[in-house]
């Protein structure tokens, strides 16, 4: 009897010991497909919001090309009818401004990087730009780099030193008064430059010229011009950033 009971006692402990066995079998069995399930919905997730990152990303700089080609058209074509700017007659368009075909899509490429480029430098210096953060004040912006490039090809001064002068006063008020970051600023000084020089090694080349250079190559008071655009493309391209559900903020 006790070898009978002894054995009827092992058999229910293995009987058991079977059963705890496969219990934590199924329950890690179980773990492992929600631990992939849940894997597979964050990764699903995580893959949906970067496409429509860059899908907001490309947008943006859709809009910014789009902007930037416009203005660059428009605003050559009073260069260009005041005589300010001179290109070559066989790389002329006549029907399309008497301006020529690699103008607006550089201008607006230069646009769509410049635009791109201030939300990011804002983000990674942690300082977001909260200054007039709206629409109307995006649109005025847009009107007075306009005027102040209508001011460049229209106002008649005695010299280039008083209309250099001018615009660049012109275009710190700009600066001041729709944005005064010291990072729209420092960008803006910096794309004055680079640009700049740019156009010095274009005129340089002979791609086109200027006329009553002053400035080496081209006209002095072209730098202020490309500072007030740099800020202008800037808080479109900072507006831009804020997406549709952003509610902007009044200063």
């Amino acid at each position: 009897m006790p070898s009978l009971e002894g054995h009827c006692w092992s058999c229910s402990c293995s009987r058991l010991k079977s059963k705890n066995i496969s219990s934590a079998t199924w329950l890690a069995s179980k773990a492992g497909e929600m631990m992939s399930i849940i894997t597979s919905l964050l990764s699903n997730a995580c893959g949906s919001l970067d496409s429509l990152q860059v899908m907001h990303f490309a947008r943006r700089g859709l809009v910014l090309f789009t902007v930037g080609g416009f203005l660059a058209l428009v605003l050559n074509l009073l260069q260009i009818q005041r005589n300010v700017t001179l290109f070559p007659e066989e790389e002329a368009i006549t029907t399309v401004c008497s301006s020529t075909w690699w103008v607006p899509p550089c201008c607006g490429t230069a646009a769509a990087f410049v635009g791109l480029l201030y939300p990011c430098i804002d983000s990674h210096l942690g300082e977001p730009h909260k200054f007039k953060r709206e629409w109307a004040s995006v649109m005025r912006c847009i009107a007075v780099f306009v005027g102040i490039n209508h001011a460049s090809a229209k106002l008649d001064f005695v010299n280039n030193v008083q209309l250099s002068l001018t615009l660049a006063a012109l275009s710190l008020g700009l600066w001041w008064t729709f944005d005064r970051s010291r990072s729209g600023f420092g960008l803006g000084v910096t794309i004055a430059f680079l640009a700049t020089l740019i156009v010095q090694l274009l005129v340089y080349n002979g791609v086109y010229q200027y006329t009553s250079a002053d400035f080496l190559y081209d006209r002095s008071w072209l730098p202020c011009i490309f500072f007030s655009g740099g800020v202008t493309v800037g808080n479109l391209g900072r507006q831009l950033a804020m997406g549709s559900e952003e509610k902007p903020h009044n200063d």
